[in-house]
């Protein structure tokens, strides 16, 4: 089944140095996008993550260090990167726990303004876990009936991954073809940052989901223990958290005003 779109999406893939969205660095990045008349692009990058990789990060991808020594740098080509995703959704495979916290902050430290306000993001792998509970390698095989070649070859996942996306539409009646309401399936659970320290209650208030202040409304603390909105901003949390956590703040401080 084709997916009905009003926009267009952007698979894409990373490899990385790691799997610490605050400190691992992008190595490879790859977008397939789908427009809503069915035309594609594909575009790949190798990055230079301006720090080592680690062997164990090799085994897995085998993009070495040498590999990437005369690539550009994630800054250099983030504005190339941005300017083909922002007018897009987003799909990919393990994507709103890892490969979205981890673009966020590589964009922030190249200083782009990434939000996703106007964006869904379809999580293919959560959609298949929901279902069939399986890896992506598995979902290929189980919905594609192929053999998944290359795996973490980005090019390869970001193309397994929009096909098993068309497949779980054909076997599931009950999915429903827009990118609104697989947003809304594929997602885990509501967060107002990408790494998940800052969730959405049952109101809609953004509350803390870790630490002495897990549950408590975010605005209530910033009232109450000014300290502990400094101590988030000069500790090891993602760029993107303190920036909700500022903007937060800020909210607050112009409502007292108005």
């Amino acid at each position: 089944m084709e997916l009905e779109l009003t926009k267009p999406i952007c698979f894409f893939d990373l490899e990385t140095t790691g799997t610490n969205v605050v400190s691992d660095r992008i190595v490879e990045i790859a977008i397939l996008k789908i427009h809503p008349n069915g035309n594609k692009e594909q575009r790949s990058w190798y990055v230079n993550p301006e720090m080592t990789i680690p062997e164990e990060s090799i085994a897995i991808h085998g993009i070495t260090n040498e590999k990437v020594a005369d690539s550009p740098t994630f800054k250099q080509i983030a504005k190339e990167i941005y300017a083909m995703i922002r007018d897009s959704d987003l799909g990919g495979f393990n994507l709103d726990r890892f490969d979205i916290p981890l673009l966020a902050e590589e964009m922030l430290r190249a200083e782009i303004e990434f939000d996703m306000k106007h964006m869904n993001s379809v999580d293919v792998q959560t959609i298949f876990h929901k279902m069939e509970k399986r890896t992506l390698g598995a979902a290929y095989k189980f919905y594609c009936d192929k053999d998944l070649k290359d795996a973490h070859s980005a090019l390869a996942d970001t193309e397994a991954t929009y096909e098993v996306l068309k497949a779980q539409l054909d076997r599931y009646p009950e999915l429903e073809n827009s990118m609104k309401s697989l947003s809304e399936f594929s997602q885990r659970k509501q967060t107002a940052d990408f790494a998940g320290f800052i969730l959405f209650n049952e109101k809609g208030e953004e509350v803390f989901s870790f630490g002495k202040h897990k549950g408590k409304r975010v605005v209530d603390i910033l009232e109450t223990e000014p300290g502990y909105f400094g101590w988030i901003l000069n500790a090891d949390f993602p760029l993107y958290t303190k920036k909700v956590l500022t903007q937060i703040k800020l909210r607050g401080f112009n409502s007292k005003l108005s």
